[in-house]
Order: structure tokens, then sequence, then C-alpha cells
């Protein structure tokens, strides 16, 4: 028998509350017909200063909870959580925006097997989403996409059901307007199957509490810490990646500048070159920095191993780190060969001007070569520490 607690958390919603939770009462009958045999809607009044603690109240089939003060969007919907009785655990806001009768076919995906099930907004066909508010989840549901290697086309919808067995998997969850897209990235990196299911979208009944620009920028922050917590090179790896490139593209126009027989740089040039080299060191730093976080996050998650990697196989069938040794070995003796070259020559009469290039790149090859020796010899390190840990729970039966 598959039962579904539907979540809605209120605060000042006297204005819809009565109607969505009589909309939500009202789909009892069609969640039988695809094997939801019981319903269970907890309004959380989240200390609202309005009636509409006592509009729901009032309302027969409701069971309501309140807040003396208000903990936030977030924290009204784990109260409901922790109190929910039913094997499924939906929810939707208490402003009329979302679809209650969309639910039978979100637990018909869930009872398939999908552990988190999202009403898409954003793929439904009839939406009257603010224009700058379809903007902002675009760019947040493509940026989840990147960094998660899984399409999601809406990662903050506020219409969801999932399995109650995959609540803990999803913890911590934050108790602001960020919920859901914490939801989102964390499900994802659980490696959980989630299912979106088009849905309408309509104008909210009362004010919106949403801010575009504070609540935009805590989305963004959450989503990227919250995937720093799970797969941080596929941030700290992309950044280090643009970083490379910059300096890729510096050294082939130089290198372009040279073959059309330019011999000297102006202002902009050796601008351009410091910044290059700049950009090379911090970019193979980060992504040798995102790669030991990444074992680190391994080591110490004990639920099950988190989505990883920076390219899912699509350029490396191992992770690169592996090279890093002989690569950390090749780029040292490069730059140091260069740097000695560079010095003799400095000795034979090189003018500082054209000396000056050669001992920046010998520079950046020997701190790029050591970078690369260190974090290989940690990431050994640490995969050493980790072979002994899982081999003495198999020694001793755990």
């Amino acid at each position: 028998m598959t039962n579904l607690s539907i979540v809605i958390p209120a605060y000042n919603e006297e204005k819809g509350i009565e109607v969505i939770a009589r909309r939500v009462l009202a789909i009892e009958p069609a969640l039988k017909k695809v094997g939801v045999n019981g319903l269970e809607l907890i309004v959380v009044d989240d200390g609202s200063r309005d009636l509409t603690a006592e509009i729901a109240q009032s309302i027969q089939g409701v069971r309501l909870i309140r807040h003396p003060k208000n903990k936030g969007y977030g924290g009204a919907l784990k109260t409901g959580f922790a109190n929910a009785k039913g094997d499924l655990i939906g929810f939707l806001d208490a402003d009329g925006t979302y679809p209650p009768e969309y639910f039978p076919q979100l637990c018909v995906e869930a009872m398939k097997g999908a552990d988190l099930v999202i009403g898409s907004r954003m793929a439904g066909e009839k939406s009257q989403m603010p224009m700058t508010r379809r903007i902002g989840n675009f760019f947040f549901a493509n940026l989840l996409t990147l960094v998660g290697r899984q399409r999601v086309t809406d990662s903050a919808s506020g219409q969801r059901v999932f399995k109650r067995e995959a609540l803990e998997r999803m913890l911590p969850l934050p108790n602001g307007l960020n919920l859901t897209p914490v939801q989102s990235a964390r499900a994802l990196h659980e490696n959980m199957k989630i299912v979106e299911v088009p849905i309408p979208y309509s104008e909210r009944v009362g004010r919106s509490k949403l801010s575009i620009f504070r609540d935009g920028r805590i989305f963004l922050q959450s989503i990227l810490w919250t995937v720093m917590m799970y797969n941080p090179v596929r941030i700290l790896g992309l950044i280090g990646l643009v970083g490379m490139a910059i300096t890729a593209t510096a050294l082939l126009a130089l290198v372009a500048a040279r073959l059309s027989g330019q011999t000297t740089l102006g202002a902009w040039g050796i601008a351009g070159i410091f910044v290059a080299a700049i950009s090379g060191i911090l970019g193979v730093s980060l992504y040798a920095l995102g790669v030991l976080f990444n074992r680190l996050v391994k080591m110490f998650n004990r639920r099950a191993a988190p989505r990883q990697g920076m390219f899912g196989g699509l350029i490396f069938r191992e992770s690169p780190d592996r090279y890093f040794g002989w690569m950390g070995i090749v780029s040292f003796l490069a730059g140091f060969v260069i740097g000695i070259f560079s010095l003799v020559m400095g000795f034979n009469g090189w003018d500082i001007a054209r000396q000056w290039l050669y001992l920046l790149g010998s520079a950046m090859l020997i701190l790029i070569g050591v970078q690369l020796l260190i974090s290989w010899i940690l990431i050994r390190v640490l995969d050493e520490v980790s072979q002994r840990e899982e081999l003495t729970k198999l020694d001793l039966g755990q």
C-alpha cells in the first residue's frame, strides 16, 4: 500500500491557502486510480501574522503544524518532511502557482523507480512565469546540467515528489528558498534517479516573497557550494581549464607573432604574457586541488561513492591524476633546462629584453612541475590510506 504526504509551507498566505488546500484534497480519487491509496495533507504555518493558520485549521482533512517564529521556506518544508507519514512525500507552494492535479503523474514516476520527481515549469506548455524568473530558472538549470552532467530543465521547481527513504541521502537541506536547487544538486550527485514531468505554471495569488537579485545570488552560491561538497574538480577544474586555455592562447599568439617576423613586444604584449603565466600556474594548481579534494570527498562519504569526475569519461578513460607524476617531472626538467639555457646565454651577451621571456617560461614550468609532483604524492598517499581502510574493514568483517 502506497501513501502520499503532501506538505504545503505557508507564510502569510490567507488569500490562497484555502483554495490550494481544497484542490490538493480533491485529487485523492485520482491518486487511488494510479495506486496511491492514502493522502495526508500537512500545512506548516511558518509564523504567519495573518489568518493563514486559522483558515487551514478550519479545513477538514488538513493537518496543521505551526511555527511560533518564521523559519523560512526550507525550514517549514523540513518540519513537514519530519512529520510526514507517507511512503512518498510531495510538496508545493501555497500561492496557487503549481497544479496539485499533476501529483498523480509525479507519483506514477516515483512508483516506477524514480527517487525524485520534479514538476518542470520550463518543460510545460502553459506557463505564466514572469520573464525575469524564466531567464533565471533557465540559467540555474543549465548551470546544474553543466556541473552535474545530467540534463535538468527546472532546478528550483516547488512541486516535487520523492521517496521517504531518499530523504536522508539529500540532507542537509537549507532553511531558505534555496532548498529546491540544493535538493536537486544533492540528488544528482548522490546518483539518485531524477525524472521531470512537465507541468503548467500559474500566476501566484498575493505578493511574491522571492527577490530576484538576493535570492538569485543565494541560489547560485548554493548550487556551486553543493557541487563543491561532492565533486570539487567540476568547479575548480573548469576554472583551471579556463586559466590553462588563456595560457595556451597567449603561447599560440606569441608563436604566430614570431613566425610573422615580429621580435619585440609592446606594453600590452608584456602584460598579456604575465597574465598568461599567472593563469597557467593557477589553472594547473586549481585543477590539481580539485582532484585532491575529490579524493577527500570520496574518503569521507560513508554512504556511497558520489558522482564525481571532470568529463564523465568523454576525454579521459582514467583520471588524469594518474599522469601527474611524470607530467610534473617533465615540466620541472623542461623549466630547469630552459632556465639554465637562458642564464648561460645571458652571461654570453644576451640582452635582458630577450632573456626575461625565457626566464619567465622557466619559472612557470618549474612551478607547475612542483605543483603536479606534490599533488601526485598527496593523491597516492590518500589512495593508500583509503585502500588500507577498506582492507581493514574486510578483515574485521564489517
